[in-house]
């Protein structure tokens, strides 16, 4: 009557989201009618529902299309959007295993947490298909908003408190920031659709500054997200605040998020305007490398350690967007460098983490120092430690070393003197990183056990399952990385 046509949409394509939210659904309904006692179910069926998801994922990935769009194309299910929405599953399937136990001994055994980090995994599977601005917000705030909570999970913990206000007050400036950005490039495009953004901004719209002011907003909104160099000073704080497996979760999936954005805004929206993007990235990538590297050599906390890493971590992953306009080689490889960069310091990350917990069990410290003697009496986390962290500093033949070597090829493909000097400044910090890991490798091997007390750590099957899954990837990529390397070739919108 009114010339209303429905939108098509492909429930095959979105079968991991419906999946996803029933699971959801049915953690809030258990939550509600399970004793106390029995609460573990409710993060069974967490879990579940985060490995049920995976399911369609996988068969789409065998029997479906290249592409399925929706809504005008503003939803798009395609290789890439698959690959990312794999590793969030995967990512928050480690980090509940890493937290089941943590969640349980702790004060606040409720569902809320399961719940919590379901819905900010359902924004992430959403952020992976979204190729629209509005759809982009949207999936931000919906994998942000539960992550603010998370962080202030402890309640009656002040730095805790002070975590969750921190991230929560940054967060929503850097989202006004960004709202801004996109407005500016809407009002000049008359579109949120990326691909017709891209095309404009290639062409009609190319020499009007407002755009270029609009996409440096975005990137800029974006920049607070991933927690690069200067906007990173929410990061140390939130990840020390917050409970160990929140600042896991939000070390690499929320982390993620916030790329997966920057993959989509830069390579289908602005890909045409590298001169505008380009040195923000550049500026950002040797930023955050640096800074985040220097600072972390004089911390005396684990976490605190980790959280200046993973901002240096954030840089390495940067470097291929800064050199990504140089040609077509350097696009495609500077795509894959990075697609390949997230999946592995995803493993690398969680693994550090959930070592983390299993000390922290006994210590009941975060501080470094608490690590010495660590191979006298607990000889397989030390070991596993060091596997990590050895990887999150590239040394070969572990996963991390394969990683850098995929982003300095993306450099070398590039080949400009601005590329050269930004790999050159990678090649340095990958070495001032070796210091600050090796120190924790020196504590576990070397030192003495501080309070001489040698009693092993008992280690929950869950958090053991966590560190076997994290060391197989890191291992197996290792030895085999032209695995990661044929995913972030088939995820590439480069082609």
């Amino acid at each position: 009557m009114f010339g209303f046509t429905a939108p098509h949409l492909d429930y095959h394509a979105l079968a991991p989201e419906i999946v996803l939210t029933v699971a959801l659904a049915l953690v809030l309904v258990a939550d509600l009618f399970i004793d106390r006692e029995r609460k573990w179910v409710v993060g069974n069926i967490a879990s579940f529902g985060l490995l049920a998801a995976l399911v369609p994922i996988v068969s789409l990935a065998v029997f479906g299309h290249d592409s399925r769009s929706m809504l005008g194309d503003a939803y798009v299910v395609d290789r890439f959007s698959l690959v990312l929405k794999g590793l969030f599953l995967a990512s928050a399937y480690v980090v509940l295993l890493m937290g089941s136990r943590y969640v349980e001994e702790g004060d606040y055994y409720e569902g809320e947490f399961y719940f919590l980090v379901l819905s900010s995994v359902l924004g992430m599977m959403i952020m992976a298909s979204a190729r629209d601005l509005i759809t982009i917000f949207i999936a931000l705030e919906t994998l942000s908003i539960p992550a603010y909570l998370l962080a202030g999970w402890r309640k009656r913990d002040l730095k805790s408190n002070e975590a969750s206000l921190k991230y929560y007050l940054l967060g929503v400036l850097s989202s006004a920031v960004m709202l801004y950005g996109m407005s500016l490039v809407y009002g000049y495009t008359g579109t949120t659709v990326l691909a017709d953004i891209g095309s404009q901004v290639a062409g009609s719209v190319a020499s009007q500054p407002v755009v270029s002011v609009g996409i440096f907003f975005i990137i800029v909104g974006f920049a607070f997200k991933v927690s690069a160099v200067p906007f990173h000073f929410w990061a140390p704080d939130t990840y020390e605040g917050s409970p160990t497996p929140v600042t896991a979760f939000l070390s690499v999936a929320s982390k993620a998020g916030g790329f997966v954005a920057l993959f989509q805004l830069i390579y289908v929206g602005f890909f045409g305007r590298e001169d505008v993007w380009a040195p923000i990235f550049w500026g950002l990538a040797a930023l955050s490398m640096t800074v985040g590297n220097l600072i972390a050599l004089r911390q005396t906390n684990i976490v605190r350690m980790l959280a200046y890493s993973s901002i240096a971590q954030g840089g390495y992953i940067l470097v291929p967007f800064a050199v990504a306009g140089a040609n077509e080689a350097a696009a495609k490889s500077a795509f894959t460098a990075s697609v390949v960069y997230l999946l592995v310091y995803a493993a690398m990350n969680l693994g550090a983490f959930a070592v983390v917990i299993a000390v922290a069990r006994k210590t009941r410290s975060g501080e470094i120092s608490s690590y010495g003697g660590l191979f006298e009496y607990a000889p397989g986390l030390a070991v596993l430690m060091t596997v990590f962290i050895f990887s999150l500093a590239g040394i070969p033949p572990l996963a991390g070393a394969w990683a850098k070597i995929f982003v300095f090829r993306s450099v070398l493909d590039a080949g400009t003197p601005w590329a050269i000097a930004l790999g050159v400044i990678a090649a340095v910090n990958s070495v001032i990183a070796l210091f600050y890991y090796s120190s924790v490798a020196k504590e576990m091997f070397m030192n003495p056990v501080p309070d001489d007390d040698r009693t092993p750590i008992s280690v929950p099957t869950s958090i053991t399952a966590a560190l076997g899954l994290c060391v197989i990837v890191v291992g197996v990529i290792g030895v085999y990385p032209q695995l990661f390397a044929r995913l972030g070739d088939l995820a590439s919108f480069v082609k």
